[in-house]
C-alpha cells in the first residue's frame, strides 16, 4: 500500500486512482502503436510522402474535430464520453488487426485506420484532460498532472514503444492486438470514477446558434487571457516545425544513423527516459527556475535538437539529444497543462483544452506537409534545417511574451482557491510531482 499512497496520495481520492490506472493503460496500448504504426506504414511504403501523409492524417483529425469535441465535452457527461469513444477505438483497432492476420492490409487499409483512431481519441483526450480538475483540488492539480505524465512517459513512451517494436518484429498484427485489449480495459476502468454532485453538466441546447455561442466563447476566453494565449500560439508554432521534423523520422532513423525497427524504438525509450529525469526533477525545477524562464529553455533545447540532428550521422549523439529533447518535451507538458487547468473555469475546460488541441494539431499537419514535401525534393535532413531556422527565428519574437504565463496562478477560476506564494510561486510547493 506505500507504493499506492506514493504514485495516488490517497488526499487525491478513489476517483483519481481510477482515473490514472485508466490513463496508464490506454497509455500502454497507445506506447504500442507509437512505434508500430509507422513502421506498419513503412512496410506498406517507401515513398516519403505517403510515410508523411500517415503522420500529417492522424494529426489532421484534430484540427478538424477538436474544436467540436470541446463543446461536446462540455455538454455531456464526460466520463462516459470517454468510455463510449474508447470503445469506439477497440473497434477500429480490431479491424485493422483482422486485416493483418488475413494479409489483406494495404496502405489505404492503414491511413483510414489512423484517421479513424485519431478522430476517436481527439474526443477521448480532450475530454479526458477535464476530469482531473473535476476530481482533484485546485492546489494538487500539478501533483495530479504530474502523475499521470509519469504514466504517459513511463508506459506511453518508454515501455510502449520498445514493447511495440518488439512485437511488431515478432508478427505485425502482435501490438495492435494487444492495445485492442488494453483500450477496451482503459475504458471499463473510468467507469468507476465518481465524478461530484454538481459537476454532470445540464440539459444542453442543440441548435446551431447555442453551438455557435459556445464555440465563440471559448475562443474569446483564450484570446484576451494572456497566458493561455501565449501558451496555444508558441504550441501551434513549435508544432509546425516540430511536425516537418518528426513526419519522416522513421525515414530519418533508418537513412542517416541505420537503425533497424528495434533502433528506431530505442530513440523514443531514450526520449521517454529524459521525460521520466524531468518530471522527478520537476518539483526541484519549479522552486528554483521562473515559468517564463523554464519556457524559454525549453524552447532553446527544443530549437537546438532539430540543429544536432540535421547534423549528425551517429547514433550516439542522437541517442543523447533524445534524452534531453524528452525532458524538454515532458517538463514543458507538465507545466502548460498545469497553468491552463488552474487559469480556466471548470465549465470551459473542455472548449479551452479543444482550442489548445487546434493549436497542437494546426501546427503538425502544417508541419507534416511542409515536411514531407521538403524530404521528397531536398532529403531527409531537409525538415530538420527547416524546424531549426523557424524554430531559431521563433524564439526571438515569442522571447519577452512568455513572461505573461508567470502571472496564470494570479488569475484562479472564482470557484478555486488561489495558490500561496502569489504568481511567480512554483507549480508545486514542497512535493515533487514524480518519483
Amino acid at each position: 500500500m506505500r507504493v499506492v499512497e506514493l504514485l495516488a496520495p490517497a488526499r487525491l481520492g478513489t476517483s483519481f486512482r481510477w482515473l490514472l490506472a485508466s490513463s496508464w493503460t490506454t497509455n500502454l496500448g497507445d506506447g504500442l502503436a507509437l512505434a508500430a504504426g509507422p513502421l506498419l506504414v513503412a512496410s506498406q511504403t517507401r515513398e516519403p510522402f505517403l510515410v508523411a501523409l500517415a503522420a500529417l492524417l492522424q494529426w489532421l483529425a484534430p484540427l478538424l474535430f477538436a474544436l467540436v469535441s470541446g463543446v461536446v465535452t462540455d455538454r455531456v457527461d464526460r466520463r462516459r464520453l470517454v468510455c463510449v469513444v474508447d470503445l469506439v477505438r477497440a473497434s477500429v483497432l480490431g479491424v485493422l488487426t483482422l486485416s493483418v492476420v488475413t494479409g489483406v492490409v494495404s496502405i489505404a487499409v492503414v491511413l483510414v485506420a489512423l484517421f479513424c483512431l485519431a478522430t476517436a481519441e481527439t474526443f477521448a483526450d480532450n475530454a479526458s484532460a477535464t476530469l482531473l480538475p473535476m476530481l482533484v483540488h485546485r492546489d494538487d492539480l500539478a501533483v495530479g498532472n504530474a502523475r499521470l505524465q509519469s504514466g504517459l512517459i513511463t508506459f506511453n513512451q518508454l515501455a510502449g514503444p520498445s514493447l511495440g517494436a518488439v512485437f511488431f518484429a515478432a508478427g505485425a498484427a502482435w501490438p495492435f492486438a494487444l492495445q485492442t485489449l488494453l483500450v477496451l480495459a482503459g475504458a471499463l476502468l473510468v467507469l468507476k470514477v465518481a465524478v461530484p454532485t454538481g459537476e454532470e453538466p445540464d440539459e444542453p441546447a442543440t441548435d446551431l446558434a447555442s453551438v455557435r455561442h459556445d464555440l465563440t466563447e471559448g475562443l474569446v476566453w483564450v484570446w484576451r487571457h494572456d497566458a493561455v494565449r501565449t501558451l496555444v500560439l508558441t504550441i501551434l508554432i513549435f508544432n509546425v516545425t516540430f511536425g516537418a521534423a518528426w513526419s519522416v523520422l522513421v525515414l530519418w532513423a533508418q537513412q542517416r544513423l541505420g537503425l533497424g525497427e528495434a533502433g528506431y524504438g530505442l530513440l523514443a525509450t531514450l526520449g521517454a527516459v529524459g521525460g521520466l529525469v524531468g518530471t522527478g526533477c520537476y518539483g526541484w525545477i519549479t522552486r528554483h527556475v521562473s515559468l517564463g524562464d523554464l519556457m524559454r529553455i525549453g524552447l532553446v533545447v527544443e530549437t537546438l535538437t532539430h540543429l544536432v540532428l540535421a547534423l549528425t550521422t551517429h547514433v550516439a549523439v542522437a541517442l543523447v539529444v533524445f534524452f534531453f529533447f524528452g525532458m524538454h518535451a515532458f517538463i514543458w507538458g507538465t507545466t502548460s497543462i498545469t497553468v491552463r487547468q488552474r487559469a480556466v473555469p471548470g465549465r470551459l475546460q473542455g472548449r479551452v483544452g479543444a482550442v489548445n488541441l487546434l493549436g497542437i494539431y494546426g501546427g503538425l499537419v502544417l508541419g507534416a506537409g511542409v515536411g514531407g514535401a521538403l524530404a521528397q525534393r531536398f532529403g531527409v535532413t531537409a525538415p530538420f534545417w527547416f524546424a531549426f531556422v523557424g524554430s531559431a527565428a521563433f524564439c526571438v519574437l515569442i522571447w519577452r511574451s512568455l513572461s505573461h504565463i508567470a502571472h496564470a496562478d494570479a488569475e484562479p477560476d472564482r470557484h478555486t482557491h488561489t495558490q500561496p506564494g502569489g504568481p511567480d510561486a512554483p507549480l508545486d510547493g514542497d512535493e515533487a510531482p514524480a518519483q
